[in-house]
């Protein structure tokens, strides 16, 4: 079994090698007032618009919405028609030509504890979305992709146990009834991601040229004074065996523009949101420091993995 490498490493191993970045600024929203929107995904079609998903709450809160934003000029444009999600940290893509969207949905327990788990809406468009699945509690960071077959890659974190602070795993479906929350606590776990003190999670997947799984990702920590410091990363693997690359870090908080922090412990947040892949380039939407969503544009650290 390989051995993770710890966060530490793979920062060194960042500094020496990472992509060539040629762009950076940050996106505007209207329509929200005062509330923040971040932890954004890349944009998506819903028939001729453009449209990024993201998640929008007030400063001093983690109360959070999903809403549907418009591209309009230089600005991203709140769709008030659109439905309006009770959910954090959002994601898009379609299956059987249909859209789902899926986010992490909080709530409180009978013993008032906060817990979360993963729900999942599907529409022949965004104006029709209808809530299809949630998954087991205390899960987040569920992602699905359909397959040129019509079969679904579904990654997971589960936490605790041998998950330990959250690890990812995968498995396959051939729909989406399949789906269950045994089905995704049994996936099997990559091995040899995540150290015992550290995290991580799929946000975004791409399938590559040779049919390999293009995983956009990030990997977290603490620091001593209990900090969290997020970074986007990425692996590929490979759906026949299972069998993945080693996690590389892509982006970090220096790489974006100066801005303000939701927290002092979260002003060094990168939560990658979803990636375009345009020529050679990789065009990065993220969430910084829990407060701004920017964009990085930088080589395309995939295209290494399309070959052999």
């Amino acid at each position: 079994m390989n051995h993770p490498k710890d966060c530490n490493l793979l920062l060194a191993e960042y500094d020496r090698h990472h992509p060539v970045r040629h762009s950076v600024e940050k996106l505007h929203f209207t329509g929200t007032g005062k509330h923040d929107v971040y932890n954004i995904t890349a944009p998506f079609h819903d028939g001729s618009k453009l449209y990024i998903a993201g998640r929008v709450e007030t400063r001093k809160s983690e109360d959070s919405i999903v809403a549907f934003f418009q591209k309009d000029g230089r600005f991203w444009r709140l769709d008030e028609r659109l439905p309006v999600l009770p959910l954090q940290d959002p994601f898009v893509t379609r299956i059987n030509g249909r859209i789902v969207v899926g986010g992490v949905s909080v709530y409180k327990t009978g013993t008032m504890t906060r817990t979360w788990r993963m729900v999942f809406y599907t529409g022949e468009s965004l104006q029709s979305l209808r809530p299809f699945f949630q998954g087991p509690k205390g899960m987040k960071d569920v992602r699905m992709m359909q397959l040129p077959d019509r079969r679904m890659v579904i990654l997971t974190r589960p936490q605790l146990g041998h998950a330990g602070r959250g690890k990812i795993g995968w498995c396959i479906v051939n729909r989406l009834d399949e789906l269950s929350d045994r089905r995704l606590i049994d996936a099997p776990l990559f091995q040899g991601q995540f150290s015992s003190d550290e995290w991580g999670g799929a946000n975004d997947l791409h399938l590559l040229r040779n049919g390999r799984i293009g995983v956009l990702g990030h990997i977290a920590e603490f620091d001593g004074k209990g900090f969290r410091h997020y970074y986007a990363m990425l692996f590929t693997f490979d759906i026949r065996t299972g069998r993945h690359t080693p996690m590389e870090i892509i982006a970090t908080r220096k790489d974006f523009l100066p801005g303000p922090a939701k927290r002092p412990d979260l002003k060094d947040i990168v939560f990658s949101g979803g990636a375009v892949r345009s020529g050679k380039n990789l065009i990065l939407f993220a969430g910084t420091s829990d407060v701004e969503a920017q964009m990085l544009v930088m080589d395309d650290p995939f295209l290494k993995y399309e070959t052999g």
